[in-house]
């Protein structure tokens, strides 16, 4: 029999998986939102990202300063894909964007992976050795809560900046209309550089909190990208605030079923619910 500890720890681990969903979401939501362009790179990021932190620190570097490289790597990565493959992209408009969005970042993401399988084909990880916190009668894992206040955190500061900084404001506009924006002396091709290398970093976050709890190779890449895809699409498609909900949400309800049924029936699960909410909701598609 399943205790009430036992679930409320389970509860926590759902909700730690769930944030490093939302980030996945937020991610893949600000970029398609802002310019029509559906990342199909984003669970590579996540994976580079958590990748990069581990080697450095398996080579001595400290925790703390592994970590902000793999982020600063991955966000100079993003950067410089934007200036050279997106700028392609961006010249064309529309459903044309669309699949040309997808097949390059989809061809990115074979590119990527290619490469990475040759030369880090192994699993990393970065242990924050953070000892479990004991709430009343539950024992939760001190990697979960620490997950959950950075994920809320970086949230909280993003949402600030979108809502109260002139940047913010100004990817705002482009957002709701982009003519508009241009007239007021807004540079969209500027704003899309800074929310596609924001994306990234959200990503590459997203991936080294995994990466704290558990093992993080070059085929979970994909897999960040399908869960990515799964909560954009509930949350709302262009919702910031739908993509978190729905991370927090399908992280509960996939950590959940992993626990009672397995991780292969955890999957469909995943899949099943975002389709009842689909159907449930089916305004999220043209939200």
């Amino acid at each position: 029999m399943v205790t009430v500890s036992t679930l409320a720890a389970l509860a926590v681990d759902g909700l730690a998986f769930g944030a490093s969903l939302a980030l996945l979401g937020v991610g893949i939501t600000l970029v398609y939102g802002l310019g029509e362009v559906l990342n199909l790179a984003i669970g590579t990021f996540a994976v580079m990202a958590a990748i990069a932190a581990a080697l450095l620190l398996d080579s001595g570097v400290g925790l703390p300063i592994a970590i902000l490289a793999g982020l600063v790597f991955v966000g100079i990565f993003g950067l410089f894909i934007d200036r050279t493959l997106l700028s392609l992209v961006y010249r064309s408009e529309g459903e044309e964007r669309i699949l040309l969005g997808i097949f390059t970042t989809l061809g990115l993401t074979v590119l990527l992976e290619g490469i990475l399988v040759n030369y880090v084909s192994s699993r990393y990880s970065l242990p924050l050795n953070i000892a479990p916190i004991d709430v009343g009668t539950t024992v939760v894992t001190g990697t979960s809560v620490l997950s959950i206040v950075v994920a809320a955190v970086v949230l909280a500061v993003l949402f600030l900046f979108l809502n109260r900084t002139f940047l913010g404001k100004a990817t705002r506009t482009i957002f709701q209309d982009e003519r508009g924006a241009r007239l007021v002396g807004i540079n969209p091709r500027k704003i899309r550089t800074l929310v596609f290398v924001l994306s990234a970093l959200v990503a590459g976050l997203a991936g080294v909190l995994v990466a704290a709890r558990s093992n993080v190779n070059v085929a979970s890449g994909f897999q960040f990208t399908t869960f990515a895809l799964i909560v954009s699409i509930v949350g709302g498609v262009r919702s910031l605030v739908g993509a978190v909900v729905a991370g927090l949400f399908l992280g509960l309800v996939n950590t959940m079923a992993n626990f009672f049924v397995g991780s292969y029936f955890a999957t469909i699960i995943l899949f099943g619910t975002a389709i009842v909410v689909l159907l449930v909701r089916p305004e999220v598609m043209s939200s």
